[in-house]
C-alpha cells in the first residue's frame, strides 16, 4: 500500500508546485494582456471513466456511447470479451460555458444516473489570471435490477446512491494536463452491516499529447486508507484520444466496468494482474441546438 501513497503524494506535489509557481507572479503584474480562457486540457468531458475538467458550450448537445467489452482472460472461447458487452447511453446538455447536466443509463447493473457540473475557476492567463481550474460535479445513480429478496419490504430509496467531487486540475502546456478529483460517494442501502455507507476516494487524470489529433490518456481512482471494500479493487484504466471532425473517439483498456462514480468506486472487481481488464471505446458527438454558438 506505501507505494500507492507516494505515487498519489507524487502527483499532488508536482501539480500544486508547478501551477502555483508558474503563474502566482502573473496575478501580481500590472498591465498583463486582456484575459484569456485556458480550453482542451482534456478533449473530452470525461478523461476516460471519470469528469474532466472540459465543459460543452452553451446550446450544445452531446450524445455520448461507453461500450466496454468483456474481460480478455474469457480467452478465446469468449473471443477475448467481444462476444460480452456493456454500453451506457448518456445525454449532455450545456446549460451555459460554466454549467452543464447529464443522464445515461447503462446496461450494467441496469443503472441509470444524472448529473450536474459547474466550474467553480477557470484557468485563465493575462489580467488577474487563474493558474488553475476547479470544477464541482454532483450526481445520483439509480439501480432498476429486481430486488434480490422480493419477499421483504423494500424501499425505493434503496435504490439511490449519490456521489460529489471537487476536480482541481491545469493544463501544463499543450502537451500535458493533469488533474485531482477528491471524491465522496454514499449508497443508501449496502450489502452487510459491517459495510460503509460512505467511502472517500482520490481520482487523478492526465492527457499527454502525441500528435495533433492523439493523445494518452490515464484515469485512476484511489480508495482511501480504511475506506476499501472486500474485494474492490482501484479502477484504472489506460487510453488514446482520436479526434476525427466531430467527433472524440477513446480507446482504452480498464478493469472496470461500471460506467458512473458509484459503481467505479465501490463495485469494480476487476484485477489486471489476472487479465481481468476491458477493451472498451468512448464516442462523443455533439450538436447545436442554438443558433448563436457560445462557447
Amino acid at each position: 500500500m506505501k507505494y500507492k501513497h507516494n505515487i498519489l503524494a507524487f502527483f499532488l506535489t508536482v501539480f500544486f508546485q508547478t501551477a502555483f509557481s508558474q503563474d502566482m507572479m502573473d496575478l501580481l503584474e500590472e498591465g498583463a494582456p486582456t484575459k484569456e480562457f485556458v480550453k482542451n486540457a482534456f478533449k473530452s468531458t470525461r478523461v476516460i471513466n471519470s469528469h474532466s475538467l472540459e465543459f460543452i458550450g452553451k446550446g450544445v448537445l452531446d450524445v455520448r456511447i461507453l461500450h466496454r467489452f468483456g474481460a480478455i482472460n474469457g480467452g478465446a472461447y469468449e473471443a477475448f470479451g467481444i462476444d460480452q458487452a456493456r454500453v451506457r447511453l448518456g445525454l449532455d446538455y450545456g446549460i451555459s460555458p460554466r454549467f452543464m447536466i447529464g443522464i445515461g443509463r447503462s446496461s450494467y447493473k441496469k443503472e441509470a444516473d444524472a448529473f450536474m457540473k459547474y466550474r467553480l475557476l477557470w484557468q485563465s492567463t493575462g489580467k488577474k489570471s487563474i493558474p488553475f481550474s476547479m470544477i464541482l460535479v454532483s450526481g445520483i445513480t439509480n439501480s432498476f435490477l429486481k430486488w434480490e429478496y422480493p419477499e421483504r419490504k423494500n424501499y425505493y430509496t434503496s435504490r439511490l446512491g449519490y456521489y460529489n467531487e471537487l476536480i482541481i486540475g491545469r493544463k501544463f502546456s499543450e502537451s500535458f494536463s493533469l488533474q485531482i478529483s477528491p471524491t465522496h460517494v454514499h449508497r443508501n442501502i449496502v450489502k452487510t452491516s459491517s459495510e460503509k455507507h460512505d467511502i472517500l476516494a482520490i481520482g487523478t487524470g492526465a492527457r499527454i499529447k502525441l500528435t495533433r489529433r492523439l493523445a494518452i490518456t490515464i484515469d485512476y481512482i484511489y480508495q482511501l486508507p480504511n475506506q476499501q471494500l472486500l474485494n474492490v479493487q482501484q479502477p484504472l484504466a489506460i487510453g488514446f484520444d482520436i479526434e476525427t471532425g466531430g467527433h472524440v473517439f477513446q480507446l482504452h483498456f480498464t478493469n472496470a466496468l461500471g460506467m458512473n462514480e458509484r459503481i467505479l468506486i465501490t463495485e469494480t472487481d476487476g484485477k489486471w494482474n489476472k487479465g481481468d481488464v476491458h477493451f472498451g471505446f468512448n464516442i462523443s458527438r455533439v450538436f447545436s441546438l442554438t443558433s448563436n454558438k457560445n462557447k
